[in-house]
C-alpha cells in the first residue's frame, strides 16, 4: 500500500535514499561510504523544513515494511527546503553550493528508491504514479525530474511511463537529462 511517510518511518526510508543518490549521498556524509549520510537522511527526514522530509515523501509498505518511496514537492520552493541542508553540510564543506536541480511550475520528485531486494516489481511505477497523481491533485500540470546521462537503463525506463527528455541540467558534477511528465 502506498500511504503518506510519518516521522517513524525514518528508520526504514533513510537507508532506501542512499540508493536513489549514490554519489551524491556522500557529498552529504563528507564521506567515500555513501552508508555514512543513514543519519544525515534520518534527521532531515523526522523534520518538516526541507526537501528530505517525511512531509514529502509517500513510501510503499507491505506488511509492516518500507519497501520503497518517493519524495519531491514544488519545484519553487528549492531553495527554501534545500537551505536547511545546506547549512548542516556547509559546517564541513564551507563551499559547498549545488546547482538547481528543479525550477518553478513542476512538481519536482527529487528522488525514487525501491528496496534491491523488491526491484523489478512495479513498486516504483506504482510510486511514481502515486506521486504524479498527488502533484495534479495540488494542482500541478506538469511533473519534472533529472537522470544521470550515464543512465540510459534510468532514462528509458522514464520514457516508458510518460517521461521526454526536456534539457539537461548540470547537477553535483554530473550532467542530467532533465525529464518531464504532463500530468
Amino acid at each position: 500500500m502506498i500511504r503518506q511517510a510519518i516521522l517513524e518511518d525514518a528508520g526504514q526510508v533513510a537507508p532506501l535514499f542512499i540508493l536513489a543518490m549514490g554519489h551524491i549521498a556522500g557529498f552529504f556524509a563528507n564521506s567515500d561510504h555513501y552508508d555514512d549520510a543513514i543519519p544525515f537522511f534520518e534527521q532531515f527526514f523526522k523534520q518538516d523544513n526541507n526537501q528530505y522530509s517525511y512531509v514529502h515523501t509517500l513510501v510503499f509498505e507491505d506488511e509492516g515494511n518500507i519497501l520503497g518511496s518517493v519524495t519531491g514537492y514544488d519545484g519553487a520552493r528549492l531553495q527554501e527546503l534545500r537551505q536547511p541542508i545546506l547549512d548542516q553540510v556547509r559546517k564541513t564543506q564551507p563551499d559547498f553550493t549545488p546547482d538547481d536541480e528543479t525550477e518553478a511550475g513542476e512538481y519536482y520528485l527529487d528522488c525514487i528508491n525501491v528496496d534491491a531486494d523488491h526491484q523489478g516489481k512495479g513498486i516504483g511505477k506504482k510510486l511514481i504514479q502515486a506521486f504524479c497523481d498527488a502533484g495534479h491533485a495540488h494542482g500541478y500540470s506538469r511533473v519534472g525530474l533529472i537522470v544521470d546521462l550515464t543512465n540510459p537503463d534510468a532514462k528509458r525506463f522514464y520514457e516508458k511511463i510518460g517521461f521526454y527528455v526536456a534539457g539537461e541540467k548540470d547537477f553535483m558534477g554530473h550532467r542530467y537529462f532533465h525529464m518531464v511528465k504532463e500530468v
